[in-house]
């Protein structure tokens, strides 16, 4: 049952079918293979060295050979050929030869590679979401358990269990809030684009407060506003001075030093296409020079816009939608040569970009971590979402979605990410008006965090079946710093995996409703794996300590830990009611047997009422005195099994 509550808080016709070739290593053998060091192989196959090169790789010769080792099923002679054959794609190629991707896909699937293979898989649902190539990918994706919006907990759920146990829960996460940046920055006319300076005290930002009147009607004119951060305050923000003009001006963002502003400005007459990359440089005596165009190397005849710089202002990241890309709009990059010059532009690849859209670049100003916004990848919370990657061994890592946290139903771009990571700045609609743009600033939750790369996994499975429980929900508390993480369901074999930072105390928690709750308090170094076993919850449970004193019915500190149990159980399902049903032995009075059972009942109902912060009407406390025996006494331990306190779980 998933409506649980969280505890805290391309084409080449083949006759042979790949469909029976079997992948040789389990979901977990992703993830064990995924390290920092990228594999040898890995990075020659997605290096894909003829994208700069050429826009569309053929060879009928080596196609036709392809084929006829395909027919014959020859995989000795097809797989090196299909290998080096997708190896040297071309743009146009993930499009139009999708299908080629699919079956090496398979083919390394079937020598036990399943990092290439999930990648190529990948490739193929990002440039071509229809056809027999694209159904065949998400099926054979499915046994890898990938990370689907449907992993995570629904955060209304999240946040009213957070609610409801912060009565008696001292360990709770923190519970990130969007935060309005004020009318010092915001305006009525909408804002957006937000950057940092490197020491995360200037903000520029792009805004439509500055109208534009020709003759009888008025145009909004988007302008660059600075604000500085002084004493933990944002002041209000002022025009950039020298920078703005009657045309429009926005997406800045400023080199390490300060002193060199890149931005785009649209519908000017140096202009190459819509809109253009310029550049200005900061006097001694702090005033901006006029802006350059960065030129026909750089910009195009379309749009191009949302520069970002790396952290050593050497290479440029930017968004264009200029032809010859993989999709709508997709992320390029410059850097300097040895002269000092930019090079003419190239496309960032495949792996980052989609046939959707892919915006607002945004390079970590301390780490070599890439986030950007996208509609086109497969994990995807609403329309347009933030993802991040790391570049590893001159390869871009597979982009993760950060998460819900972050990401809602609406569209998330325009951001930036102060150097300490603490806070990401971004623009948000009201109910998706994208004309109503605001600037907000949001704690940095796990998922976004540039560091949050150790990996936490682990699963859960029933200590007497052996069994996997696959209703249940895992949650991760940062106990050092308070970043918060989103938690998520238990897989179908079990499982659960989350990236976070070394070095930290974390406490896990598993909770479901078919077992009492998981605590484990532990300091990560390194990559992490806890295998849990618990026993499976009956509809009636008996606990070994809940023995009163003969004739007596107090509660004695013995007992507290399996009452605390019971009440967390209640508070962690509470769509739960409980029966508490109390029993003696035969001997004595069979009317005072009634009477001590009952009030054995009532004081474990009390205690889960006053101390477990359970509502009384979800508890029911029954004597039955020697009425219910469940063995014949013939001996003192017969006796024994038959004074016993007993609880019903009654799910509605």
């Amino acid at each position: 049952m998933r409506r649980l509550l969280l505890l805290y808080s391309a084409v080449l016709t083949c006759t042979v079918s790949l469909a029976q070739i079997k992948p040789a290593q389990s979901p977990f053998a992703l993830q064990d293979t995924a390290k920092s060091a990228v594999p040898a192989k890995i990075q020659d196959l997605f290096s894909f060295p003829n994208l700069h090169k050429l826009p569309y790789y053929q060879h009928e010769r080596k196609l036709q050979s392809i084929r006829k080792a395909a027919q014959a099923q020859d995989t000795a002679q097809w797989y090196p050929q299909l290998y080096q054959y997708v190896r040297n794609f071309g743009v146009q190629n993930f499009f139009k030869d999708n299908q080629l991707l699919w079956q090496l896909a398979k083919l390394e699937e079937a020598q036990g590679d399943t990092l290439a293979a999930v990648g190529l898989y990948k490739l193929v649902l990002k440039h071509y979401t229809d056809g027999m190539a694209a159904k065949m990918a998400r099926k054979n994706l499915e046994q890898y358990q990938l990370e689907q919006k449907d992993d995570y907990v629904p955060l209304e759920y999240y946040y009213e269990l957070v609610e409801y146990r912060k009565e008696i829960d001292t360990l709770r996460p923190p519970r990130g809030v969007y935060l309005n940046m004020g009318a010092g920055i915001n305006s009525s006319s909408g804002d957006y684009g937000p950057s940092l300076s490197a020491s995360n005290d200037v903000m520029l930002f792009t805004s439509k407060r500055n109208k534009l009147e020709r003759g009888f009607k008025t145009y909004d004119n988007e302008d660059l506003m600075l604000s500085r951060n002084e004493n933990g305050y944002w002041m209000d923000a002022i025009p950039l001075e020298n920078i703005n003009s009657p045309f429009n001006e926005g997406s800045a963002c400023l080199s390490p030093d300060g002193a060199t502003l890149y931005f785009s400005r649209c519908l000017a007459p140096d202009g190459f296409g819509s809109c253009d990359l310029y550049v200005a440089y900061r006097d001694d005596e702090g005033v901006w020079n006029t802006p350059a165009n960065l030129g026909a190397s750089i910009n195009s005849p379309y749009w191009d816009s949302h520069p970002s710089l790396s952290p050593g202002g050497d290479t440029l990241y930017f968004s264009s939608d200029r032809l010859g890309g993989f999709g709508l709009s997709d992320i390029y990059y410059t850097f300097k040569d040895e002269q000092g010059n930019w090079v003419p532009v190239r496309n960032i690849g495949p792996t980052i970009n989609t046939r959707g859209s892919e915006v607002s670049p945004f390079f970590h100003p301390k780490h070599q971590v890439l986030y950007f916004s996208s509609n086109g990848h497969l994990l995807n919370f609403g329309e347009y979402d933030i993802y991040k990657s790391y570049r590893k061994s001159a390869l871009w890592d597979e982009p993760k979605n950060v998460g819900p946290l972050v990401n809602g139903s609406g569209s998330e771009f325009y951001f930036t990410i102060d150097a300490n990571s603490q806070n990401l700045y971004y623009a948000r609609s009201v109910e998706n008006n994208m004309g109503n743009l605001d600037l907000y600033s949001f704690p940095l939750p796990m998922e976004a965090q540039p560091l949050a790369t150790v990996n936490l996994k682990g699963t859960l499975v029933d200590s007497e079946t052996g069994d996997p429980f696959s209703e249940g929900i895992v949650s991760v508390i940062d106990l050092d710093n308070g970043v918060e993480v989103a938690p998520k369901f238990l897989k179908k074999d079990g499982s659960f995996s989350f990236n976070l930072i070394n070095n930290n105390n974390y406490l896990l928690i598993i909770q479901g409703e078919h077992f009492f709750r998981l605590e484990e308090i532990f300091f990560l170094a390194g990559d992490q794996e806890f295998n849990f076993e618990t026993e499976a919850i009956s509809s009636r449970l008996k606990f070994e300590n809940l023995e009163f004193d003969n004739g007596k019915a107090e509660l004695k500190t013995e007992m507290y830990g399996d009452l605390n149990k019971i009440a967390d159980f209640l508070l962690d399902n509470p769509y739960v009611k409980l029966r508490i049903e109390g029993h003696t032995d035969s001997d004595g009075d069979p009317n005072l047997n009634l009477k001590l059972s009952q009030d054995r009942a009532d004081a474990i109902k009390e205690y889960l009422i006053t101390f477990g912060n359970i509502e009384e009407p979800r508890i029911e406390a029954i004597g039955y005195g020697s009425s219910r025996p469940i063995v014949e006494e013939v001996t003192d331990e017969d006796k024994m099994l038959n004074r016993r306190v007993e609880f019903n779980i009654v799910k509605e």
